[in-house]
């Protein structure tokens, strides 16, 4: 079956990927190159949010942290201990099964998950992609009703919803810093002063975080909340005081009160991860080539 998977971040690679194994015909249709797409500035930490109305969420997370330990010379992933701050009256959540070395302190929830290297691995799974046979065309997608294919996945993340007709998505953005990794091995997340701090190591340089910018759209990184960033990680994670500033990035999430997957007539939506994008990659995309 000839197939058009319109987008080419996480989602849209794993769903190549996946349908190409499924022995389909397989092209992406994207406007840049893996280091250009939303997914790329992604922290990398995987776990989806907290709080999610969706109980498919715990499944995509479970598959695709397997497929991250299944994944040892791709690189850009490792695994790592951390912990984030939880309500102290909030039960575990589902996802946590698919975690090890998991331990509960009160508020506090520690567990080891994979921290993927956003550029460095989408990199290898766009040449994992090819070498499948799977072809890239470089354009922007207007309509997917032109795309001339037997079956087209829509997964164009914020695109995705202007393509579909579907007014409930709207940008998040995210503002994030890099800094120097002073030699970190862990990471964490917790709430400051009602701002939300996150330290995640990738060896090189450490993704320090964030906002979630609901309906805010434009893509500059605004000087005062990179320094408040800043501020709140070397205070969650002091190791990071002398930590050199290697540069601001912001991305637009593609926010939805829940994941759209489903299939309609040869159309099959997949969009609206938020955050979670490269958590529950590989879970949908197993999802998408049954649907297939």
């Amino acid at each position: 079956m000839r197939i058009t998977v319109a987008g080419g971040g996480v989602v849209g690679l794993s769903c190549a990927h996946r349908l190409a194994e499924a022995g389909h015909t397989v092209t992406v249709v994207t406007e840049g190159g893996p280091g250009e797409t939303t997914s790329a500035v992604a922290g990398g930490l995987i776990y989806p949010p907290v709080v999610r109305p969706d109980e498919r969420v715990a499944r995509w997370t479970t598959t695709t942290v397997g497929v991250y330990r299944s994944l040892p010379a791709a690189p850009g992933i490792r695994f790592l201990p951390g912990w984030i701050r939880v309500p102290a009256d909030a039960p575990d959540p589902a996802w946590l099964a698919a975690m090890t070395d998991v331990s509960r302190d009160g508020t506090v929830l520690a567990f080891t998950t994979a921290l993927v290297d956003t550029p460095v691995y989408l990199t290898w799974l766009a040449e994992e992609v090819a070498a499948r046979g799977v072809r890239t065309e470089y354009r922007t997608v207007t309509s997917l009703a032109d795309l001339d294919a037997d079956v087209v996945v829509n997964a164009t993340g914020l695109a995705g919803g202007a393509l579909a007709g579907d007014d409930t998505l709207v940008p998040v953005r995210g503002q994030v810093v890099h800094l120097a990794d002073p030699g970190l091995t862990s990471w964490s997340v917790e709430e400051i002063d009602g701002d939300l701090a996150y330290v995640i190591p990738h060896g090189r340089h450490v993704v320090c975080g964030g906002t979630e910018e609901i309906g805010r759209g434009d893509l500059e990184p605004d000087p005062a909340t990179a320094a408040a960033i800043v501020r709140r990680c070397r205070a969650l994670e002091p190791r990071l005081a002398d930590a050199a500033i290697l540069g601001t990035r912001v991305g637009l999430r593609p926010g939805r009160p829940s994941v759209r997957l489903e299939r309609t007539g040869d159309v099959i939506h997949c969009y609206g991860h938020g955050g979670a994008g490269i958590t529950l990659a590989w879970g949908c995309a197993d999802d998408v080539t049954e649907l297939v």
